[in-house]
């Protein structure tokens, strides 16, 4: 894809949505569509698995709610995932006979990683969807990948069950953290600081980023540290690059008065004691 089809309005942008039944859960399906709305519009809507097994019985409301075709694939052999190589198939296909700007595969399956590597390839996002058990090469392929249970429910009820009382702002952001608790790797349970990779990146990021100060402008060194891995902050329990930096605590962070921020690796003491803008 050329640079100026990627300047495009989001709406202009045709995605090819392909989802791993046997891999997702259909009471995801909204999020995953309110998310893939910020790239783009999913034109097509396919999802692949043995619809007489009773194991998908639940999706097939979800299928007519949001419009998405049922790809129907036999389990010829026991124990040989059909689905797979068909929603490959299918793939390929939409690459050489459509005019698609993206894809999204919806799967936790890393046997999907060539797929992903041959589409970029040919100069096509791809957005990845998964459970956390998702091997690393499958996320580290993808364009951008988000873990499923970061996503908001967006088909969660909102108002208080019968005789429940609604919670207030401050009630529910007690519950998700308590004074001087700083947010965790979901998938470790460890400090944001001790995950070598994700500070490998961010310091990376910073440095690629920085000016003759020492500050980089944190839109910036948010956008290099996506373009070296596909980081989503909200896999880290926080909603943006900002409060990412911010969790890890190995970086300081300015606010100026025009509202842009800068941000500046700790370790580094040749820095400006404030950015220079």
């Amino acid at each position: 894809m050329e640079n100026g089809d990627r300047s495009r309005t989001t709406s202009d942008r045709r995605i090819a949505l392909l989802i791993d039944a046997d891999n997702v859960s259909h009471g995801k399906i909204a999020a995953i569509l309110a998310e893939l709305s910020k790239y783009g519009t999913a034109n097509i809507r396919r999802a692949y698995g043995d619809w007489a097994s009773a194991n998908l019985r639940n999706w097939k409301d979800k299928l007519h709610n949001f419009a998405i075709r049922p790809i129907q694939q036999f389990t010829y052999s026991a124990g040989k995932n059909a689905t797979d190589i068909a929603l490959v198939i299918d793939a390929m296909e939409l690459l050489y006979t459509q005019k698609l700007d993206a894809f999204c595969l919806a799967s936790s399956d890393a046997d999907f990683t060539p797929l992903v590597m041959q589409l970029k390839a040919n100069g096509h996002d791809v957005y990845g969807f998964g459970e956390r058990k998702t091997p690393t090469p499958f996320v580290n392929a993808c364009t951008t990948f988000l873990y499923l249970d970061s996503l908001e429910d967006a088909e969660q009820p909102t108002t208080p069950a019968p005789g429940g009382k609604s919670k207030t702002k401050a009630e529910s952001a007690a519950r998700y953290k308590t004074p001087g608790e700083k947010p965790a790797d979901k998938r470790t349970g460890k400090s944001l600081s001790q995950d070598t990779t994700l500070v490998t990146i961010l310091r990376g990021a910073v440095e690629a980023t920085a000016q003759e100060d020492g500050w980089a402008t944190m839109s910036s060194a948010g956008s290099a540290a996506k373009r070296q891995a596909p980081i989503d902050p909200r896999n880290y329990g926080v909603k943006n690059f900002p409060a990412l930096f911010a969790a890890t605590g190995l970086f300081d962070i300015v606010k100026i008065e025009s509202g842009q921020s800068y941000v500046a690796d700790k370790r580094n003491k040749d820095r400006a004691p404030q950015p220079s803008r």
